[in-house]
């Protein structure tokens, strides 16, 4: 499997959802970087389902021990590991999907791929539990970016929940200070008003035995220009190889996306002007980046997440070891949206990504 990435923040995922537990690896930390527990906690516990009403009924505690790779509260330079223990598993609610293939889930691909022998239980290592580990990494490299490039911030917020859209922002600037004005920071809003509409449309998914899906914002502030590399190098390249490595990613843009598509050159170029001493752009339709490289403007990308895959609606599907048609009705404990614990996740990896840029 492919659960390691990096070049210089190295990580690797591990675990599977109804097993003993999830964690991660992370190699190639500094020395001396301070590390302090309840901002790592603080971050899992954003994720989390606990007190969360429009989330899993499945409540984990998501406390991590750290095995290795700090000492004094400070990195030793040495792989640094992290381990979560699952604790409210209930295998046994998927007894009857070992031969039943979720519609819209990996299981029919990966039983192809690994022949059988994947843990099928609540879909084992391609589970969205597996965002944990990816949160507790981003919380280390957001401690690695505290140290190293302290002006940078990373937000998010939500921007739709099936058909509730919030406001577009068009003024950079808007970013600078997005972080702090959020009303309900469990919540992230720009317009505050649209969160009940938004959580109706869950409740309403949830009611219909179904789900939705939605969009997250990611944005940079404080990042300087210069980083990044052309081709594969780039921010573009490798902040969407990580995005879509969260379960659940069906689209990736940066800056006006798709929408620059339809525009002339003239609608879509960032004019550049001199700004009390310093460069910056009027517009930022680019999303902070040209040629792959920062240009000093925040950083700004679109998320897609589709429906979560578990509903409980009866679906079509087969019976693979039968080789046969069948109906299936998921039963367990299931996100109906998983936008509203998945913004954390999307700021997590793009704490991971600017790390590796900035730690060569």
């Amino acid at each position: 499997m492919g659960s390691t990435w990096g070049n210089k923040f190295k990580i690797s995922i591990f675990g599977e959802s109804h097993g003993n537990g999830i964690g991660a690896v992370i190699d190639g930390l500094p020395a001396g970087i301070a590390i302090n527990p309840e901002h790592i906690q603080h971050e899992l516990n954003r994720r989390a389902a606990r007190g969360n009403p429009l989330a899993t009924p499945r409540k984990e505690g998501d406390q991590i021990e750290i095995l290795s790779g700090v000492f004094n509260g400070k990195t030793t330079g040495a792989p640094l590991a992290g381990l979560i223990r699952n604790e409210n598993t209930r295998s046994g609610d998927y007894a009857k999907t070992k031969d039943l293939m979720r519609p819209g889930h990996a299981d029919y691909t990966s039983n192809i791929r690994y022949g059988g022998f994947q843990d099928y239980r609540g879909g084992g290592h391609f589970s969205g539990r597996l965002t944990a580990p990816l949160v507790f990494a981003g919380a280390i490299a957001k401690e690695i970016l505290r140290a190293i490039s302290p002006q940078m911030e990373i937000g998010s917020r939500i921007v739709a929940i099936a058909d509730v859209k919030d406001k577009a922002i068009n003024d950079w600037r808007v970013y600078c200070h997005l972080k702090n004005d959020f009303i309900n920071p469990a919540f992230p809003l720009y317009d505050a008003k649209l969160e009940v509409a938004m959580k109706a449309a869950i409740i309403s998914a949830m009611e219909d035995e179904d789900s939705v899906g939605g969009i997250v914002e990611g944005f940079i502030t404080g990042s300087l220009p210069g980083i990044g590399n052309p081709f594969f190098e780039s921010i573009e390249s490798r902040l969407a190889a990580l995005l879509f490595s969260i379960p659940a990613v069906k689209g990736v843009t940066f800056g006006a996306g798709f929408e620059t598509a339809s525009k002339r050159g003239s609608e879509v170029n960032d004019a550049l002007r001199m700004r009390d001493g310093k460069i910056e752009t009027v517009t930022n339709n680019n999303g902070g980046i040209n040629g792959g490289i920062s240009n000093g403007m925040p950083i700004v990308f679109q998320v897609a997440f589709k429906p979560t895959p578990s509903i409980g609606k009866e679906q079509q599907t087969i019976n693979i070891a039968a080789l046969k048609d069948a109906t299936l009705k998921i039963e367990g404990r299931h996100d109906p949206c998983i936008v509203v614990r998945a913004f954390p996740v999307v700021e997590a990896v793009t704490a991971i990504c600017m790390a590796d840029f900035l730690l060569r």
